[in-house]
């Protein structure tokens, strides 16, 4: 989890290649209105991710032995609604400044999602750190480094 540009794609890739878990790339279950309004720049709000959210949800309990999620899970009632496909879901926050994720964002031509909407994700996200299952991963790091940081981390969580 976390702001656009953080490597979450990539980490998931690499995270569900290593655990054998299919990856679910929350990207693919945006509507594609959702879609549209990222590339013209506007913000998604609460109402325009509460069915995405729930869409996501209902894909990580449809594989009960486990899969590896790639989505922002932004805010605290984001991650809940997640939780509720399993009370055990761990969290990789992966970490960088707004300085990071606007330099990584405007490097991905092609990309839906523009540089202009970086500043409105930082705002949304609310700090994950506290909460239980959750663990953070400096995203800034060499893609190896921030996989195997996370899988440490999540075994030690786990246990």
């Amino acid at each position: 989890m976390g702001v656009s540009g953080c490597g979450k794609s990539e980490v998931g890739q690499r995270l569900a290649a290593h655990l054998h878990l299919p990856l679910v790339e929350g990207d693919e279950f945006h509507p594609p209105g959702n879609i549209e309004k990222m590339r013209q720049g506007l913000a998604l709000t609460d109402d325009d991710r509460a069915g995405w959210l729930a869409r996501l949800r209902d894909e990580l309990a449809a594989r009960p032995t486990g899969a590896v999620l790639t989505c922002s899970a932004l805010k605290r009632s984001y991650r809940g609604i997640l939780r509720q496909a399993d009370a055990h879901l761990l969290f990789v926050h992966l970490q960088l400044s707004q300085e990071a994720s606007l330099q990584r964002v405007a490097s991905r031509p092609g990309h839906f999602y523009p540089p202009s909407l970086v500043a409105s994700q930082f705002e949304a996200l609310e700090d994950p750190s506290c909460e239980p299952g959750v663990i953070t991963v400096d995203a800034t790091m060499p893609l190896d480094e921030v996989v195997q940081q996370a899988i440490q981390q999540c075994v030690i969580d786990y246990d």
